[in-house]
């Protein structure tokens, strides 16, 4: 897992380097961009060795502020276009979205830490609702009750962070053995909803709200990724699809090695290419190669955090490991998707390679969550080595061992759900 994380944040400080030419030019100052997004890193990785020494145990608390401070930060921004509480509180809209909130100077997204308390709330509720055939039905109602909250006050300023967010709890729920009746009604009427979402934006096509200024954007992504036209290089309208049509420029003229790092020639053109479309300067520059390399990290993050939860001898922590690595990668992935033209342009950044603030503290909060698990996991396996050692020790100094370690064997029973729900230290 470290070597994972080192690597992505090495790629992330020379990327970024790279692609933060629009920043210099607007700044003025050549290293301004990358000293910031540096000294975020820096202490990104001091925030994972912090998070990696604390008891998984202790996670479990997290939710308990965090969901009802995020969710009071969520409302602010949906009732507030701008608002200014003698310079402690501000919030304004940055490229017609409200998503970042200013504390005492510090900006930061409330979504981020809403989908932590999420995450986090889910896999402590499957944990003590696991029972021996299938979970506790009442799992279900408390996490679509908390879900669907927080996923209705992301969406109006945020719709791909609510789907993103909904569509990892269903995944967790899935693990979580959740009844498949309920999953596949949820899925049904998921599908409802979407078939409404899409009427509804036709018909509020030439209406003015405050509360669906955001629908004209939602709509025209969506029609620009679904249009089946084939548009000629020479016809196509650069001005109006600038970020697709730098990305795409960027993939096709990179190869298989790329031009290099530093070389991209797109990043002067390309919108948000230091945080939204840095894949595609990452290909540019270091070709399919290197696109490759990156898509591979991920799927590594995810399978080794699907071997760490097989170690957990607790559910708690093998539901938090998933849910955090299917938050980062399906993240990832849908970023990446829509740098090379598989899903429409959304705002997702590549998690722990885009530039930024409260998404970079926040996924490094996650690889130490991470780590944390893992280092009980390796204290839990050295304490069974350990056990296991005993009775041999036994066995060469008393010839009765072997009988009374029979004896012991016939008495053994399996680990019940409840003990499995337990958060008790390991004896």
């Amino acid at each position: 897992m470290w070597i994972i994380f080192l690597c992505l944040c090495l790629i992330s400080i020379v990327e970024v380097f790279s692609a933060s030419s629009t920043l210099i030019y607007k700044t003025g100052n050549h290293w301004d961009p990358i000293t910031r997004h540096s000294l975020f890193m820096i202490v990104g990785a001091l925030v994972v060795v912090l998070f990696h020494n604390i008891p998984y145990k202790w996670f479990q608390v997290f939710p308990v502020f965090l969901l009802p401070i995020s969710a009071i930060f969520l409302v602010l921004l949906l009732m507030f276009d701008e608002l200014n509480i003698g310079g402690i509180l501000v919030i304004e809209k940055v490229n017609d979205a409200g998503r970042w909130v200013k504390l005492f100077g510090i900006q930061f997204q409330p979504s981020e830490f809403a989908k932590m308390a999420v995450v986090i709330v889910t896999a402590f509720i499957l944990s003590k609702g696991q029972r021996e055939e299938e979970a506790n039905p009442k799992a279900f109602k408390h996490i679509m009750i908390i879900t669907v909250v927080i996923c209705g006050l992301i969406l109006p300023e945020n719709f791909s962070t609510a789907a993103l967010l909904f569509g990892v709890v269903f995944l967790m729920m899935f693990i979580g053995r959740i009844a498949a009746r309920k999953l596949l009604l949820l899925m049904g009427s998921l599908m409802g909803l979407v078939a409404a979402g899409v009427l509804f934006l036709e018909i509020t096509k030439d209406i003015d709200n405050k509360f669906l200024h955001r629908f004209d954007t939602w709509r025209t992504r969506i029609e620009n990724f679904v249009k089946t036209e084939e548009v000629p290089a020479a016809k196509f309208d650069i001005n109006r699809n600038a970020q697709v049509g730098h990305a795409r420029i960027a993939i096709a003229s990179s190869h298989v090695v790329g031009k290099g790092p530093g070389n991209s020639v797109q990043r002067d053109f390309l919108s948000q290419a230091f945080s939204d479309f840095i894949f595609a300067i990452i290909v540019e520059e270091l070709g399919l190669v290197g696109g490759i390399a990156v898509v591979a990290l991920y799927i590594w993050l995810l399978i080794r955090a699907g071997r760490i939860a097989r170690q957990c001898d607790r559910t708690f922590p093998a539901f938090l490991v998933l849910g955090i690595a299917l938050i980062l990668v399906s993240q990832a992935m849908f970023n990446m998707m829509v740098a090379v033209g598989l899903a429409p342009v959304t705002g997702q950044p590549l998690p722990l390679i885009s530039r930024g603030g409260t998404s970079t503290l926040i996924n490094c909060v996650y690889i130490g969550m991470l780590l944390s698990v893992s280092r009980y996991t390796s204290r839990l396996k050295e304490q069974e080595e350990h056990d296991a050692q005993i009775p041999m020790q036994i066995e060469s100094s008393n010839p009765l061992a072997e009988l009374q370690s029979g004896s012991e064997a016939q008495t053994a029973v399996e680990p019940t759900a409840k003990a499995l729900n337990s958060d008790e230290e390991f004896k």
